[in-house]
């Protein structure tokens, strides 16, 4: 019991620690985790724990992630995505396998140890990929749905790749095979072959095992679900709702395992099954903070399974592997990108995220030293190329972020409009905020000059009869040639925090006579624009919550009257509060660093809930 809860306490503070820093320098958890396993490498190897073990158990995460992705797919929106499951999913597996299979036989490899290694090789991280995309919100885009595609097909083609390993076995090496690093391979293939349904059968029969399986789960899933869930909440115990979906993962995931399917397919189908289900958002709440406790493991593990020992010897060699593999799988995912018409970013997103080996390339190494097709010298240093370019990955995706989008989310080839027309007032950025405040002043009867520097927007918003003018507010000669000198309002309506701040403080220092409109993006925004000297300031979504908060009131038998004083009263606080504290708020410092207004809003927070909640109460007793 003590060396279970040592080593749970190891990689809980090793995970708590390296992952809010990885954060905080905006390198994405994944990379936190795997530094994490990294520096606590070293101890594991003293206390002799076996890593790989580990490793297994949370790859259950990714199993509980694609469950969770499912839930969140239409299965028609699904069928809608074969051409790319297959096609796009397919031409990667097959280019991907040919080519490094090429390569190894050009350095000397005979072809059944070049097909298995192209065959390993070929996979990409399903864990690191999909949790990447999920957390920057880039799931949706083309270039997310089209990564899904290829990480599903593989899921996929993981089957037939089982099944062709053992027929690529080498009898001169049968004698001769020695476990894996750790001693790991039999544990590898223990599982596979320990329990099964499809032992000693024929194909036709493994076929109809397989396909009853399958449609075990779609029948269960569509018709039974429903009443058990009923049942289950009869008894009103949270806890028992989220064992009962920890249990309806892991049973599918051994049901697909005793058929020889991929446990992560399995659920994933389950998922899509329950996609339309009443229960759905109580699902993914209960296997949401296992999924990712469990990816956070596997990750850890990751990085402290690579053998620094072996990599320094063979350092030059493995990292020129490495970097190979991911360069010529780039290639191929930005060719195949093409074919299949993704553009601009989305197109880099793929090739760039997928190309690394994948976490199942250790499942599948064990399980060819085991079945005599790679010698295990060679699997020792494919294990390395496999932690190395997943440890990368997070990299490319801080270029990605850095360096690809910025040069696409940028029109760098259009040159700004000439504006010809001055009007009294000029609006910067025509979005959700900009757009709405012209539609405002120009209902109004007020003429308004609009620049914009997304030339997608100002196409769409022409199609319904507004004119904006192209070009960068920020840029000191487009104001002036937009007549700033004698226009009485700017309405800086952009998007990015820092450019509203820079903007707002140069039109101030500039132009004293001007009345500034300022978006703020949240309420320590307000504290900066205050500070450079900005008095009317708007957080964007501060409005829409107080009058989600009037509705609240009225919901729960407030009058129309009450309601609205109500909301005018914690309005008149809070503006009234935050001109107080922004100040005490120095903008050149962050928040938690600011001790003198952490201090003034210890002193005055309970004063003013107190004051708010007399205001408050006192409206709805009249």
């Amino acid at each position: 019991m003590t060396d279970v809860l040592l080593l749970a306490f190891i990689f809980l503070i090793a995970g708590i620690i390296a992952v809010p820093i990885a954060a905080h320098l905006k390198l994405g958890s994944v990379l936190g985790y795997l530094i994490a396993g990294i520096l606590i490498s070293p101890l594991l190897t003293f206390l002799h724990v076996d890593v790989i073990s580990i490793q297994h158990f949370a790859e259950f995460g990714v199993v509980m992630m694609l469950f969770l992705i499912g839930l969140e797919l239409d299965p028609k929106l699904l069928w809608s995505m074969r051409g790319q499951l297959f096609g796009l999913g397919g031409g990667q597996v097959i280019l991907s396998a040919g080519a490094v299979m090429i390569i190894a036989m050009i350095l000397g490899q005979p072809l059944k140890i070049a097909l298995a290694i192209g065959l390993v090789l070929a996979l990409s991280s399903t864990a690191i990929v999909l949790q990447t995309l999920n957390e920057k919100g880039l799931i949706k885009s083309d270039g997310g749905q089209a990564s899904f595609s290829v990480l599903l097909f593989q899921d996929i083609a993981v089957i037939p790749m089982l099944a062709l390993i053992p027929l690529l076995a080498m009898p001169e090496l049968i004698d001769l095979t020695p476990n894996l690093v750790g001693d790991h391979a039999d544990k590898g293939t223990e599982h596979a072959t320990s329990m099964s349904l499809i032992d000693g059968l024929k194909g036709w029969q493994t076929a109809l095992v397989t396909i009853s399986a399958i449609a075990a789960i779609i029948i269960v899933g569509n018709f039974l679900t429903g009443p058990f869930f009923r049942y289950i909440s009869l008894a009103n115990l949270p806890e028992l709702f989220t064992a009962t979906a920890l249990m309806m993962v892991i049973g599918i995931a051994l049901l697909m395992s005793l058929v020889g399917l991929s446990p992560a397919l399995g659920t994933f189908l389950a998922g899509v099954v329950l996609a339309n289900s009443e229960y759905r958002h109580e699902l993914e709440s209960d296997i949401a903070p296992f999924k990712g406790l469990l990816l956070g493991l596997f990750f850890m593990t990751v990085g402290a399974s690579i053998n620094f020992a072996l990599l320094s010897e063979n350092f030059a060699s493995i990292l020129a592997l490495t970097i190979g593999l991911m360069t010529l799988k780039a290639i191929i995912l930005l060719i195949l990108g093409w074919g299949f018409k993704l553009k601009g970013a989305d197109k880099w997103l793929l090739a760039l995220g997928l190309s690394q080996a994948g976490e199942f390339g250790f499942v599948l190494l064990s399980f060819t030293v085991q079945n005599a097709v790679i010698p295990a010298p060679i699997a020792d240093q494919l294990l390395l190329v496999v932690a190395l370019s997943m440890l990368l990955t997070p990299l490319l995706f801080i270029l990605y972020d850095r360096i690809i989008l910025p040069r696409y989310n940028t029109p760098q080839n259009k040159t700004p409009d000439k504006i010809e027309k001055h009007n009294n007032i000029i609006i910067a950025g025509h979005g959700r905020v900009g757009g709405v405040v012209n539609r405002m002043l120009k209902g109004a009867g007020f003429d308004t000059t609009v620049i914009d520097f997304s030339s997608k927007q100002l196409k769409l918003i022409s199609k319904f009869g507004f004119h904006a003018y192209f070009g960068d507010a920020t840029r000191p000669d487009l104001l002036h040639s937009a007549g700033i000198n004698q226009a009485k309002l700017f309405v800086i309506a952009i998007d990015d925090k820092e450019q509203i701040t820079q903007l707002t403080k140069y039109a101030i220092k500039h132009y004293p006579h001007l009345h500034i409109i300022a978006r703020a993006v949240n309420r320590n925004h307000v504290y900066e624009l205050y500070a450079i000297g900005c008095r009317d300031i708007i957080r964007e979504t501060y409005d829409s919550s107080i009058r989600m908060g009037r509705s609240a009131y009225e919901a729960l038998g407030a009058t129309p009257n009450q309601a609205e004083r109500m909301k005018n009263t914690y309005d008149t606080l809070d503006r009234k509060r935050i001109t107080t504290m922004a100040q005490h708020f120095d903008p050149s410092l962050p928040l938690h660093e600011n001790e003198t207004y952490m201090a003034k809003i210890r002193e005055t927070s309970e004063l003013w809930e107190k004051d708010l909640n007399d205001q408050l109460n006192k409206i709805l007793k009249e």
